[in-house]
Formats: C-alpha cells, sequence, structure tokens
C-alpha cells in the first residue's frame, strides 16, 4: 500500500496485466492509448461493432466477450435472423439490442459524430440501444474519447482514494454519488499528473487490475 496511486505504483499494474496477457479491451492497451492521443473516425461497421462489443462486455470476462463478439459480427454482413444469433448467445436483449444498432448503423454512427461537444456525444450514446449512463462512458472511451467508466470497480477504488470509509456505503453501480465521482476524478487527475497518460487509459488499467484482483483491500480508506 505504500506505494499507492504514485506512477511507480500504476506502471506495475500495467507491466503485470501485458505480462497476463491481459492488455486490451475491445483494441490492445497500445491501440487504445493512440486511439485517446488520435480518435479514428469510424465507418458504420466499424462504429457498429465498437457499440456491440459494450453491450456484450458487461457481466462478462473480457475473454468471454471477445470470443462471442467475433462470432456474431462474422456473421452480420450476411444479415441473420434473431433466432441465429440466439444459437450464438442466448441474451434476446442484448441480440436485440445488437441487430438494431447494426441495421442503423449509417444513422447511428453519423449522429454520434454530428454531437459537438463531449458531453452531446455522451447523452447520444446513452439513446443506444441497451446503453446507459456508466456503459455510455465505456462507449466513449473506446471511440477514442477521453472519459472514464464509473463502474463499481472503479468507484471503490475512488472512495479508498479519497480515504472516506462511509462513502464506501454510496457506491453504486446505477446511479453515481456526486461525492463518490468527486473522489473518482481526483484520483484520476493525480494519475494523470503523476503518469502524464490520459484519464481514458489509467481507467482501463486500473479496471483490468481491480477486476482481477491485482489492487487489495478495496474496504480501508487511504489518502494517497
Amino acid at each position: 500500500m505504500n506505494n499507492i496511486f504514485s506512477k511507480v505504483w500504476f506502471n506495475n499494474l500495467e507491466t503485470v496485466l501485458r505480462e497476463m496477457g491481459l492488455d486490451s479491451d475491445e483494441k490492445s492497451f497500445d491501440e487504445i492509448k493512440e486511439n485517446l492521443s488520435v480518435p479514428k473516425k469510424l465507418t458504420p461497421i466499424e462504429f457498429a461493432s465498437t457499440v456491440a462489443y459494450v453491450i456484450l462486455a458487461g457481466g462478462f470476462s473480457q475473454k468471454t466477450a471477445k470470443r462471442i463478439h467475433g462470432i456474431i459480427m462474422k456473421k452480420m454482413p450476411e444479415n441473420p435472423c434473431i433466432e441465429d444469433l440466439l444459437k450464438i448467445f442466448n441474451n434476446k436483449n442484448k441480440i436485440s439490442a445488437i441487430m438494431k444498432v447494426w441495421q442503423n448503423r449509417q444513422d447511428f454512427c453519423d449522429g454520434f459524430y454530428m454531437c459537438k461537444t463531449l458531453d452531446e456525444k455522451l447523452i447520444y450514446l446513452q439513446k443506444l440501444p441497451h446503453i446507459g449512463k456508466i456503459t455510455a462512458n465505456h462507449l466513449a472511451r473506446n471511440l477514442g474519447e477521453n472519459v472514464v467508466k464509473y463502474d463499481i470497480w472503479i468507484q471503490r477504488l475512488g472512495v479508498l482514494y479519497g480515504g472516506n470509509p462511509d462513502l464506501a456505503k454510496k457506491i453504486n453501480n446505477g446511479n453515481l454519488d456526486k461525492k463518490v465521482k468527486k473522489c473518482c476524478d481526483d484520483m484520476f487527475e493525480h494519475l494523470e499528473s503523476e503518469t502524464g497518460l490520459p484519464r481514458g487509459y489509467i481507467d482501463v488499467v486500473l479496471w483490468k487490475s481491480l477486476q482481477n484482483g491485482l489492487v487489495k483491500d478495496l474496504k480501508n480508506g487511504c489518502k494517497n
């Protein structure tokens, strides 16, 4: 815990993830970092694929999400019926959402790139099928926006950084508390200063580290 929230601590987490072969979300860590520095404008097909991955990723490991995503996206140009896709992944809500995004990929993609500000983009993404407030941030980051996915793992780490254990009871994956968000934002601001990296990249490294048990003892408050 001595070096927690330091550059050395973060770099060690990143190194361990790479050694474990866990250095990716939809894309590799290096691709994510590059896209956050110089965002690539996606084609409608690339946009639909990125949305589909985020829809699938909730509740699944990276390995499982990437495997299912790859199989489904290979099928989409064939215009499969929903029954065909349900044989691959038996979740009607998610499959229906992916099909709707694919069928409307041109309009959805154009609509996103017509948004001028980050706030407009996040609000727009929340209107896509099966995309909520937290997953909109995940999706925005994968589209090249330097934002954080305030999921429950990051909220726990933010509260640890803030050193106020009482805030732990306000951690909520569906309703982000303002004070918890402030702790998270302070943490990312600190780590941006420490590492010189974009917060969107810091977010994905921390999330992977938390998910895979590389950061211990999230119950006790700690100030950097």
